[in-house]
C-alpha cells in the first residue's frame, strides 16, 4: 500500500484502531486543503474492504454536468455526499435532501460493511447538519461513517462531539521533500516550497505546474543572471509587460538572500549563495525598500519600464557596490 509520507502518523492511529477492534462508527478527518484526506480514506476503506483498487478507481471527485444527490463507489456497500449541481448551479453548501438521501442509504440492510464519505463535512448548511446527527447518533450495525474536514471550526458541537478525530498535520521533513521531488518533472527547492506553502505537499505541487511558476522561474534564472553577469542587463525584453511580476519576484530573491545571510544558511541555488556571499545586508534591506517602493509607484503615472531599469542597474552591481545609490524617491 502507498501511503504518503505525511500520512504515516495518522494512518499508524487508524490501523492501531483497526487491530484493537476499535474502529469507531464515525471517524472525522481533520486537514487543511490539499493535505490529501481523501487519499487517507482510501487507503483506509482499501485495507477494510481488502481491495485498494477497486476504491481508487472511484471518480467521486469529479465533477458531474448533472444534479445528484449521493454518489456509488465501485464498492457495492459504499456512497459518497459532496456539494453537487443544484438547479444545474453549483451549490455553495451540502444541503439537507443531499443528507437525507445519504442517511437513508446507510440505513438500508445490507450484506457487509456499510461506509458512507461525507466530503467535506463542514461545507454542509446547518440544516444539513442537524439532519445527520440521528444516523450518527444511532448508525446500522457494522457501518462506517467517515467525514473529511477542512475546518472543524465549522462544524456544529454536536457533530464534532459525535466522531472520532485523527488529524493530519502539515509536514516539512526529509521523505516529504523527496516524495515532492519524485512527483514533479521540474526542478525546484522542496524543502523552501514546503515553507512557502505552510507544510502541505499537494499545495506545493499545484503551485509549481502552473504557469506562474514557471515563468517566476525563468524570472528568476535571468535576475541571477543578471547579478552574477552584470553585461546581462542589457537582455530584459522578457520583462516587458511584466514588470510587476519582475519586481515580485526580485523582492522574494532579495528576502531569501537576507534570510541565508543573516541566518547562515545553505540555499541550494549557487548564484544565489554567490550573491549573499559578495553583498552587504545593508545593501540588501536597502534594495529591499526600494523595490517595495517601486511596487507601490506602479500604482501612479510612473515611467514602469524605467523604474524597473534603475532597480536592476542597482541589482546587476549589488556585490560590486561601496555605497548603495538613490534609486527612487520615498512615498
Amino acid at each position: 500500500m502507498n501511503i504518503l509520507p505525511w500520512h504515516k502518523q495518522a494512518f499508524a492511529s487508524l490501523e492501531k484502531m483497526i487491530k484493537q477492534n476499535h474502529l469507531p462508527h464515525a471517524l472525522m478527518i481533520t486537514g487543511v486543503p490539499y493535505i490529501g484526506k481523501f487519499d487517507l480514506m482510501q487507503n483506509l476503506v482499501g485495507v477494510l474492504i481488502n481491495d485498494e483498487e477497486k476504491i481508487k478507481k472511484d471518480n467521486a471527485r469529479e465533477k458531474l454536468n448533472y444534479p445528484v444527490l449521493i454518489r456509488r463507489s465501485n464498492y457495492h456497500n459504499m456512497i459518497y455526499c459532496k456539494k453537487e449541481l443544484n438547479k444545474n448551479i453549483e451549490s455553495k453548501s451540502i444541503r439537507v435532501d443531499q443528507i437525507r438521501a445519504f442517511c437513508e442509504a446507510l440505513n438500508k440492510t445490507a450484506d457487509g460493511l456499510q461506509i458512507g464519505v461525507l466530503f467535506y463535512a463542514d461545507e454542509m448548511n446547518i440544516n444539513a447538519a442537524n439532519s445527520l446527527l440521528k444516523t450518527l447518533e444511532e448508525p446500522r450495525k457494522n457501518t462506517l461513517i467517515i467525514l473529511l474536514v477542512h475546518n472543524i471550526n465549522n462544524l456544529p458541537s454536536t457533530v464534532i462531539s459525535r466522531c472520532q478525530r485523527v488529524h493530519i498535520a502539515s509536514c516539512y521533513d526529509e521523505d516529504t521533500c523527496i516524495w515532492l521531488q519524485q512527483n514533479s518533472d521540474i526542478s525546484f527547492d522542496a524543502k523552501k516550497m514546503l515553507e512557502d506553502c505552510y507544510g502541505v505537499p499537494y499545495r506545493v505541487l499545484k503551485k509549481i505546474n502552473s504557469d506562474d511558476f514557471i515563468d517566476n522561474k525563468n524570472w528568476k534564472n535571468k535576475l541571477l543572471d543578471i547579478a552574477i553577469n552584470p553585461l546581462m542587463i542589457t537582455n530584459t525584453k522578457d520583462f516587458d509587460g511584466n514588470e510587476l511580476e519582475a519586481l515580485n519576484c526580485l523582492q522574494n530573491l532579495v528576502i531569501d538572500s537576507i534570510r541565508i545571510k543573516l541566518l547562515k544558511l545553505d540555499y541550494n541555488l549557487a548564484g544565489l549563495n554567490q550573491i549573499v556571499k559578495n553583498t552587504k545586508a545593508s545593501f540588501l534591506f536597502m534594495l529591499l525598500e526600494d523595490i517595495y517602493n517601486a511596487i507601490n509607484l506602479l500604482k501612479t503615472n510612473v515611467n514602469i519600464k524605467l523604474l524597473l531599469n534603475n532597480i536592476l542597474i542597482v541589482w546587476s552591481h549589488i556585490t560590486n557596490l561601496k555605497y548603495y545609490p538613490q534609486i527612487v524617491s520615498k512615498i
